[in-house]
């Protein structure tokens, strides 16, 4: 498939998308007549996916590099520190999504011509125009939290004539004047999916949205069917999106855990390996597997220093934590544990219980949320169910 006037970069990355299956050619029309070259400042920094550092490119000093990142599959940061700083802050908070995932998720969401969508997440406001291309004038409604990225979203969408209702407000109400609405995508990470979204989707609906735990910033794509009295579906892929501001990590700091060091802790020591816990990647199904099985933990690991890596877990519902301290050439890894809670012992069961099931892949798990915002995760089937 070629695309007709569009520029020998975005070209390459069209072809890319469709070989790869990442985009349906149903979206290639929108891709062709949508450039996310349109909707990204001046000042971006893009993803290194061989470094994984965030690099600086500005436009106005070196547009080619620009323009090979637009026309690039990687995330590109906007904001940093929810705009507080100009520039490579602590915490990466809007972005242009990478491509290939943008398609992903907007083929999972499934539209018809005339169904109306809520997006939650405006960002650069790239993925409501797709979705404004494909479904038509004012089938789009778009909420964004932080006002200056909504303004310019809104000239963006403007400039390529595709205008799109955007609301600056918190994303978790939803718009209850504008429902029902057929379809909702989020692009931001949730821990909750909020119950004003079940009751704003109309039956039969799907609502799409990037979603984990507390414990690693991991997310999967979940896309859950809308029926009466809440909606089930099941997870697709794994992805890694900035988390929605009202459903941010409630972590105090490793210092209200651990004031005095690991001295007065219970001792032990495990076999579980680094490569176990930790995976071969940074989308290890069992981080995921895990966080689904131990409720209200986050964990931190540290990096690698003398062929030492401390990997550490904390409580969100008391002062608990636990550390294992892996060590290179060693088969055996020394563990502290101190509070109500043996956050290690329940890591080390929850790892079992993923590799006894067979160590199923993202796929075959599920999530059921009821209309008052309950959430149970399944695996295959959504009788074998737990809260999450």
């Amino acid at each position: 498939m070629t695309f007709t006037g569009a520029e020998e970069g975005r070209s390459e990355l069209g072809r890319s998308l469709l070989e790869r299956k990442a985009m349906t050619s149903d979206w290639a029309p929108a891709f062709a007549a949508v450039p996310r070259s349109a909707f990204l400042p001046d000042r971006i920094w893009p993803h290194d996916m061989e470094t994984g550092a965030a690099v600086t490119v500005d436009q106005r000093d070196d547009p080619v590099l620009w323009s090979s990142y637009a026309d690039a599959d990687v995330p590109i940061v906007t904001q940093w520190d929810d705009g507080v700083t100009d520039g490579p802050g602590r915490v990466p908070t809007s972005s242009a999504s990478m491509p290939s995932v943008v398609f992903r998720m907007l083929r999972e969401l499934d539209v018809k011509r005339g169904h109306r969508v809520l997006e939650i997440g405006t960002g650069t406001g790239w993925n409501a125009a797709l979705l404004a291309h494909r479904l038509g004038p004012g089938h789009v409604v778009s909420i964004e939290i932080d006002p200056e990225i909504a303004v310019q979203a809104r000239e963006r969408l403007a400039r390529t004539g595709l205008p799109v209702r955007v609301l600056v407000q918190d994303g978790t109400d939803g718009h209850e004047p504008g429902a029902p609405y057929d379809r909702i995508i989020a692009t931001a990470g949730l821990r909750r999916i909020p119950p004003a979204w079940l009751a704003q989707c109309s039956p039969g609906g799907r609502i799409v949205a990037p979603w984990g735990t507390h414990y690693s910033n991991q997310d999967a794509v979940v896309c859950v069917g809308v029926g009466d009295g809440g909606g089930v579906g099941r997870f697709t892929e794994p992805v890694e999106f900035m988390k929605m501001r009202a459903q941010r990590l409630p972590f105090a700091g490793h210092a209200a855990y651990v004031p005095d060091g690991v001295s007065g802790a219970d001792r032990s020591t495990t076999k579980v390996t680094e490569s176990e816990l930790l995976g071969v990647s940074r989308f290890a199904v069992a981080s995921f597997a895990v966080g689904l099985r131990v409720r209200d933990c986050c964990r931190t690991v540290a990096d690698k220093r003398d062929g030492a890596r401390p990997v550490w877990f904390y409580g969100l519902g008391d002062r608990s934590w636990a550390c294992a301290m892996f060590r290179d050439g060693q088969t055996v890894a020394q563990v502290w544990q101190s509070g109500p809670r043996r956050l290690w012992d329940e890591v080390a069961a929850a790892l079992d219980w993923w590799h006894t099931a067979g160590q199923p892949g993202f796929e075959r798990f599920g999530l059921t949320v009821t209309e008052d915002g309950t959430q149970q995760a399944w695996l295959d089937i959504p009788e074998n169910s737990w809260p999450v």
